[in-house]
């Protein structure tokens, strides 16, 4: 089976780079322990990496890769109503055209109290050049992430709004729950204040040696909680379905 070319480069950036396999590694945990029991849905699953610390995902991406369960579109997921107790997506909703038919969606195939865990940019002072001028991907602060429209099937799956998953838990946080009542932003952390930019990220480059990132994601966990809304790169995002 073909892989995406970016997805391939991703993979090949992966094993390549030890400092950023450690950053992410810790953000994946992050994710893991936010986990209802149950049944796990990974969306965006391109990475493959998500399964080392839950097994029993069932994983899906828009893209076609061997180590996937199924090729799904996050807009019209192919499951029964009330079929998985958690969502996971790692870098997935700001490239999502329309996040609304997702969330539409995830309302549908979560069961009472299930969850979407989502690891998104953050868009903050600090981090807004970086991602503006560094990073491949727009920041377009004026989109709406609640926008419906009919999904365009050629649109490039990469396309993406790193803003919308800021946005949508921030300034439109109350248009989000008055449009879906049965979901509730229960945790929302600011995170990586410093090793994922001197990472460079899925770039060729790292400014940060792999023996520095465990002692600096341990000064980050002091400083996060005072600093990251200023100057974090990262969002840990937890929506919870009420239960009945």
């Amino acid at each position: 089976m073909a892989v995406d070319g970016r997805i391939a480069e991703h993979g090949r950036q992966w094993r390549q780079k030890p400092a950023l396999r450690d950053i992410y590694l810790d953000l994946y945990r992050r994710m893991a322990a936010e986990l209802a029991p149950g049944a796990t849905l990974e969306i965006g699953g391109g990475s493959g990496i998500f399964k080392d610390y839950a097994p029993q995902v069932v994983t899906t991406d828009i893209l076609a890769a061997p180590w996937l369960d199924l090729v799904a579109d996050a807009q019209a997921l192919p499951f029964a109503d009330g079929s998985f107790d958690n969502i996971v997506m790692f870098d997935v909703l700001h490239h999502i055209e329309f996040p609304r038919r997702f969330l539409t969606e995830a309302e549908r195939i979560l069961r009472p109290g299930g969850r979407i865990i989502m690891v998104e940019p953050a868009i903050t002072p600090v981090s807004w050049p970086f991602y503006h001028w560094l990073h491949p991907e727009p920041v377009d602060m004026a989109g709406d992430p609640l926008q419906d429209g009919q999904p365009d099937p050629s649109r490039d799956a990469f396309a993406a709004n790193q803003a919308i998953p800021t946005r949508l838990t921030g300034r439109d946080r109350a248009r989000f729950h008055a449009a879906f009542p049965a979901f509730k932003v229960v945790r929302r952390a600011w995170l990586s204040l410093f090793a994922y930019p001197l990472s460079g990220g899925f770039k060729p480059w790292s400014l940060i040696p792999h023996i520095l990132v465990a002692p600096v994601l341990a000064l980050e966990n002091v400083l996060a909680p005072v600093l990251g809304r200023v100057m974090g790169f990262r969002l840990l995002i937890v929506i919870e379905k009420a239960a009945r």
